[in-house]
């Protein structure tokens, strides 16, 4: 007689996090944001939209007036390709920015989703790398079209520079796990301001526009604190091929940052909604 058994292998994750923390399935919410948005593909295509113009702007306006810049290896470029990677960088930003927060609060407010997903086998960590893992594959789009935007109009100059969307996949990763752990903490709609007040400051001044030189010395300081700032490096270095130790620097504050993310979304979900 042939009997069922239950399957013994289960991942680490599941072996080590507490009982109702997490279920391993995560993939499910992902799916959940897939069939939601197959019919709101406008939305996408807005995302993607305003960091082309810029784009545009620099390379057929703005750019012919500035001249060259320096770049990351010492060698002179177009300020186009100066500005690019930053607005790759800035395009991976704010997908996962937008999606982690705004969408994650209506469902945690209004709509109680979460509330009821968690009726079902899934936990909190479930949720919040889920709706993560949602964040960063949108950023992850934009980053794509941007790029083969980057790539049509000749700013795609070294090998290294393939790297460029992995690296687009990180940045969305990082914000995407705060931008998920500061929604937890908005009452009412009136406080995306302050997401704002974060967002946009870091696009203006993280060295988007012009070198970190330009900046005194203490406001250097300040800036190399943005995480914004070490994407946009990391972003100009691999543009051109200029390879270096500290990269490994950059890489290592944006995973931080995520796995801080994620564990405080977490954290903030598994206390609001398992109370």
């Amino acid at each position: 007689m042939t009997t069922l058994t239950e399957n013994p292998r289960r991942g680490v994750l599941l072996r080590v996090l507490p009982p109702g923390l997490y279920a391993g399935r995560a993939s499910k919410l992902v799916e959940r944001s897939i069939l939601a948005y197959s019919r709101m593909w406008l939305v996408f295509a807005s995302g993607v939209l305003e960091p082309l113009l810029y784009l545009v702007a620099f390379q057929i306006g703005f750019g012919r007036l500035v001249g060259d810049a320096t770049g990351p290896d010492g060698q002179p470029m177009s300020y186009v390709a100066f500005v690019a990677p930053a607005l790759l960088a800035s395009s991976a930003m704010n997908g996962a920015v937008f999606d982690s927060t705004f969408n994650v609060f209506f469902k945690f407010r209004y709509a109680k989703t979460y509330d009821a997903m968690l009726a079902t086998p899934i936990g909190p960590l479930d949720i919040a790398i889920g709706e993560i893992s949602w964040a960063v594959l949108r950023g992850g789009l934009y980053s794509v079209a941007f790029f083969a935007v980057m790539a049509a109009m000749g700013l795609v100059t070294s090998p290294w520079a393939l790297l460029l969307i992995p690296v687009a996949l990180l940045i969305a990763l990082a914000f995407a796990a705060i931008g998920m752990a500061c929604a937890t903490f908005l009452r009412s709609t009136s406080q995306f301001d302050y997401i704002q007040l974060a967002v946009v400051p870091m696009f203006l001044f993280s060295t988007t526009f012009y070198p970190l030189s330009v900046y005194p010395g203490p406001l250097q300081v300040v800036v190399q604190c943005s995480p914004l700032y070490h994407g946009i490096q990391l972003m100009r270095e691999l543009a051109v091929g200029a390879m270096h130790p500290g990269m490994i620097g950059h890489v290592a504050y944006l995973v931080a940052l995520a796995v801080l993310g994620i564990w405080g979304a977490a954290r903030r979900l598994s206390g609001l909604l398992l109370r």
